[in-house]
């Protein structure tokens, strides 16, 4: 445990502050005593310490929090197959077999990441994959995480035939004759390829998961996490992990817990009691259940979010919640005090959400509240202005408009809509609340990768490719705010963490590169030294 007495000066530092206000964003030196930050100012007013830590002119920023994150998924595809940099089928296949040769005992392959432009027509087939590796079950979960790839192996494990049903706001995709092709839509994905993961996946193996994010992130200079998905098992994983460690984390983790659509008000009703059953349980700093998840709708990607107006290829998709079923559960919620997060990449989407969100006020009356939409890839023109009369934060991911990845977005809408993809100045223009993430492992879940697309709208995959709108990238001390001080706030930590600030948690990344100084594109090449969380060194390059 830190010392409660002891402080510590950090010196000889460029501090950014994150503070709203300019004239005090910027110090030469931070004081730490305890887990809590003493002191912040120049360096010649610095307080004694009983340790000084000379930073040799480093930079110093706030932890940064991943307001929106999967921590056990994250964990497992750090120790899957990426397949995100292959560009075309043969390069798939050519990973894939590279991993069956390196793992001839395993029983069943995972990859993840894989790109719809990079699979010819945008139609996976099974046959693609038996091509590469037929003889155990293939599990590819698409870059998104909203479809699953298999091959006939996997299609006989999980028994789905011609004769398996569609999930509500699921599809298995046929051919004309009616058979599965080996691709599954949303729930789908979930209801059989992740329901058979879940169930082959032991405790042992959640705790390697929870151990490979937590060091990942400590790695990335990333001090708090939203996480997205929680359920008992996550839960269950992340309080051994506490345990392991005394009641303590090397991260700050809120988290939301997902609650599905059954198509029964009265069991979607007992999900959510349930979520606030868990939520009213003790809690600490490192470990809290603080709302709810819903996913109203898919991505743009496989056209399954929903739009108001139809795809380039004439198609649409409909909400997994409809107004009607989302309506109880989100006034139920908020009666609750439950943070809401609902997903909501498609613009009829983001504005059933409000439209439930307007009704829970209207029935439960005005009290705080902090509700949460998450992605707004393309919303409508005046939603950002609905979302702040509400307090409702915009929670986005700059990697998710990495250029590299952009083409197939592009194509499924193939109209004037792409003119306002990932809009970030309109919610901070109409005073709603902007939160970064990474949503990993839908994206790398590195934190200054993410700041570059945030600062430039260029890519961190493949740097090469040029910036697309770049009228929407953010000044870099704007975007460093929103993935620190504003993403605290957005689980409603901003009183006391997010900041470099008397009474602040001492959570600071010091880096090795002023990227400040020295402009966007050395985020790319900048490194983490030393990652801070209350107050103790838990990463140290």
């Amino acid at each position: 445990m830190t010392d409660p007495a002891a402080t510590t000066l950090y010196r000889n530092a460029r501090v950014f502050t994150a503070e709203a206000d300019p004239t005090a964003a910027w110090a030469d030196a931070v004081a730490v005593t305890g887990d809590r930050i003493s002191w912040v100012g120049g360096a010649a007013d610095a307080p004694a310490a009983e340790r000084v830590v000379d930073l040799d002119g480093r930079l110093v920023l706030p932890g940064f929090t991943d307001a929106h994150t999967h921590l056990l998924m994250m964990g497992a595809a750090l120790g899957q197959v990426y397949l995100t940099g292959a560009r075309d089928l043969e390069g798939i296949q050519a990973l894939l077999r590279e991993a069956r040769a390196a793992d001839p005992d395993a029983v069943v392959l995972r990859g993840r990441g894989w790109l719809f432009d990079a699979v010819p027509g945008g139609a996976p087939t099974a046959a693609m994959i038996d091509e590469a590796v037929a003889d155990i079950p293939v599990y590819l979960d698409a870059n998104d995480y909203h479809s699953c790839w298999l091959n006939t192996a996997a299609l006989a494990e999980l028994g789905i035939t011609r004769d398996t049903p569609d999930p509500i706001g699921g599809e298995i995709v046929r051919d004309a004759d009616g058979e599965p092709t080996g691709l599954l839509l949303e729930t789908a994905a979930t209801r059989y390829a992740w329901a058979q993961r879940d169930a082959a996946t032991t405790d042992a193996d959640r705790d390697a998961e929870v151990e490979r994010t937590l060091a990942a992130y400590a790695a990335a200079g990333v001090t708090g996490a939203v996480d997205m998905a929680m359920d008992e098992y996550g839960l269950a994983a992340l309080r051994r992990a506490q345990e392991r460690r005394g009641g303590e984390l090397p991260i700050r983790i809120a988290a939301h817990w997902l609650v599905n659509n059954t198509g029964d008000d009265a069991q979607n009703l007992a999900q959510v009691a349930e979520a606030a059953r868990i939520a009213a349980e003790p809690a600490t700093p490192w470990l809290r259940v603080v709302g709810i998840k819903l996913i109203l709708d898919g991505v743009i990607d496989a056209c399954t979010a929903a739009m108001r107006l139809p795809y380039a290829d004439g198609s649409n998709a409909d909400p997994i919640w409809p107004l009607e079923r989302l309506t109880p559960v989100v006034v139920a919620a908020d009666a609750a005090g439950l943070q809401i997060a609902q997903h909501a990449i498609g613009d009829y989407a983001s504005e059933i959400a409000l439209d439930a969100l307007e009704r829970a006020v209207a029935e439960n009356g005005e009290r705080p509240r902090r509700h949460r939409i998450e992605h707004l890839e393309y919303a409508a023109p005046g939603t950002a202005e609905r979302m702040a009369l509400l307090g409702v934060t915009a929670s986005m991911q700059p990697v998710h408009s990495d250029p590299a990845i952009f083409d197939n977005w592009v194509q499924m809408l193939g109209d004037d809509r792409v003119d306002r993809a990932f809009p970030w100045p309109e919610y901070e223009d109409a005073g709603a609340l902007l939160a970064f993430s990474t949503d990993s492992p839908t994206a790398p879940h590195a934190a200054l990768a993410n700041m570059y697309v945030a600062a430039t709208r260029a890519s961190a995959l493949v740097p090469s490719v040029a910036a697309v709108q770049p009228q929407y990238a953010l000044p870099l001390e704007r975007a460093i705010a929103h993935a620190t001080r504003d993403a605290a706030a957005s689980v409603g930590d901003g009183g006391w963490r997010g900041r470099i600030a008397p009474g602040h948690a001492a959570d600071l990344v010091v880096l090795d590169t002023d990227v400040f100084a020295e402009g966007p594109s050395s985020l790319l090449r900048a490194g983490v030294v030393r990652t801070i969380v209350a107050g103790r060194t838990v990463y140290r390059a």
